[in-house]
């Protein structure tokens, strides 16, 4: 019923920018928290970004300043500016979403299958 699909990864030199967006897709459900967390090769995934359905946002400090994180409520939609990337950006990056179901009335966390940005100097 809910999926997420990520879209704006790729390969960008170091200082350069990207834009990543994430749409959810389906039918009966509302969205509340969304975010994009990383995950580079033999490492945890870390949060990088959220933001509330009060557009209340919270950055991971290795990425405040650099990143901006925004949302259109409208299209269902959470996107990841990435402003002065560095190589330690190189990761991939999952769209998460906590959606209220309208079939069973339960709160889900979903997850995207995670688009691929790779930094080189």
């Amino acid at each position: 019923q809910v999926q997420l699909v990520e879209s704006g990864g790729g390969l960008v030199q170091a200082g350069g920018s990207l834009r990543l967006s994430c749409a959810a897709s389906g039918s009966r459900f509302s969205i509340n928290d969304m975010g994009w967390y990383r995950q580079a090769p033999g490492k945890q995934r870390e949060l990088a970004a959220t933001i509330t359905t009060g557009d209340s946002i919270n950055y991971a400090e290795s990425v405040k300043g650099r990143f901006t994180i925004s949302r259109d409520n409208a299209k269902n939609t959470v996107y990841l500016q990435m402003n002065s990337l560095k190589h330690e950006d190189t990761a991939v990056y999952y769209c998460y979403a906590r959606i209220f179901r309208h079939w069973d009335r339960r709160v889900n966390d979903y997850w995207g299958q995670g688009t691929q940005v790779t930094v080189y100097s």
